[in-house]
């Protein structure tokens, strides 16, 4: 039957068709099928069809989460699937934080996950409009846009969120948590909220001053803050016989451009601190498994070395251009991956020396069977969480200057104190 024959298609064949459409990449069967979605005969035809893209999309959000999703992750993978050239993806984003925020309203907040409830406040997500009803024409006054434009949206990010990849779960996802409701969010004690204070404010200013001197030491005393934090918190936890709830896995994004080179230096950083690092790269997603002090550590100084890599890699591939060398993306991967390699090393250096001094300083204690009981309890958890993964070797690393400039730059990094 030919398209023109279609024209009592239902609202819900409509999508299906839409979302087929989507999926062979076929434009024109998209373009007519949304139209044909836009050109409802009256006021309540056009209300049903956004109450039916609407409602599907805060369903499969529901499905998304009890597929391991978590609402950070959904919302950056639709941005990420929706942009394309100049569009960024943003308001396909803003889409699917409101599906997320209708979903919440089905559960008691005594079954919402802490760490869960975080990442909402993170986008946002809260429900802004009078009613579903109304969301479609509130919605196109708050984004200066026309309903047509929301069908195309919508439909886009339904399809994104209806090919979902299932992931390994890392909390529990609504109506599964057990909180008391009468309790306290669980937070931090404040001796460890203030060292961490005291990193990411050191972190900081190590990214934006102009002095590679004072970077260097900034990073320095950031480093050392983390690494005996952790080593102590380990000792404590070993006297008590409590480590907690174990090793946990959190997911970092790994984005464009150079995103292998990026997830190298993340497993440098993961390794080590006592972590380890498990990338998708479908998904642009590393999953860093670790004790969460550990895992802070990386979390901080991965965000932290990543900027300070790409600050020094922007200024070694102008003095190459200044010699009339061209090739910037094998430079820059180059230089990327000999600075992971190079740092990781030397993050190595450093908690091996931080481990003597803390061993030294305990009164005789042996600090290595400690340190041995988290590194395989970490290494356990890894392999239940990702029992097939497989290394990949490094591929199109082959600029002799990259690399050598990397290298310089990751040694231009001190990591300890002067």
């Amino acid at each position: 039957m030919g398209e023109a024959g279609r024209h009592g298609d239902s609202v819900d064949e409509l999508i299906a068709g839409a979302l087929a459409a989507l999926g062979r990449r076929d434009g024109a069967g998209f373009r007519w099928r949304a139209d044909q979605l836009v050109a409802r005969p009256d006021e309540a035809a056009r209300g049903a069809v956004d109450r039916a893209l609407f409602s599907r999309l805060v369903v499969t959000v529901g499905y998304a989460w009890h597929n391991g999703w978590q609402p950070a992750e959904l919302v950056r993978h639709v941005r990420r699937e929706s942009g394309t050239g100049a569009d960024d993806g943003a308001v396909h984003g803003r889409v699917a934080a409101d599906a997320v925020a209708a979903q919440m309203r089905r559960y008691d907040a005594a079954t919402v996950d802490e760490r869960w409830e975080a990442q909402l406040a993170a986008l946002d997500a809260r429900v802004w409009w009078a009613s579903d009803d109304d969301y479609v024409r509130e919605w196109s006054v708050r984004e200066g846009a026309r309903r047509a434009e929301w069908v195309e949206y919508a439909l886009e990010a339904l399809h994104v969120l209806s090919a979902l990849p299932p992931l390994a779960p890392l909390c529990p996802p609504p109506g599964r948590a057990r909180r008391s409701p009468a309790a306290e969010p669980t937070r931090r004690a404040p001796v460890e909220q203030r060292m961490l204070d005291r990193v990411r404010a050191l972190l900081a200013k190590a990214e934006s001053t102009e002095f590679p001197r004072e970077s260097e030491a900034l990073t320095a005393r950031a480093q050392e803050l983390m690494a005996r934090h952790s080593i102590d918190h380990a000792l404590l936890a070993a006297e008590a016989g409590d480590d907690g709830d174990g090793p946990a896995g959190r997911r970092v994004p790994v984005d464009d451009p150079y995103p292998e080179s990026k997830a190298v230096l993340l497993d440098a950083v993961a390794e080590a601190n006592r972590c380890r690092a498990v990338w998708d790269q479908r998904l642009g997603l590393s999953t860093v498994i670790g004790f969460a002090e550990d895992a802070d550590a990386v979390e901080l100084l991965f965000t932290s070395l990543l900027v300070q890599a790409t600050t020094a890699m922007t200024k070694a591939e102008a003095a190459q251009r200044t010699k009339g060398r061209k090739r910037t993306r094998t430079f820059r991967r180059s230089f990327l991956h000999s600075f992971a390699q190079r740092i990781g090393e030397r993050l190595a250096g450093a908690a091996d020396s931080a481990a003597k001094q803390a061993a030294a300083e305990s009164a005789g204690r042996d600090l290595l069977p400690v340190l041995a009981v988290r590194e395989r309890a970490v290494e356990a958890a890894a392999e239940e969480m990702f029992p097939e993964t497989v290394r990949s070797r490094v591929r199109g690393v082959h600029d002799r200057e990259g690399w050598i400039s990397g290298r310089d730059a990751a040694d231009a990094t001190p990591l300890r104190g002067r």
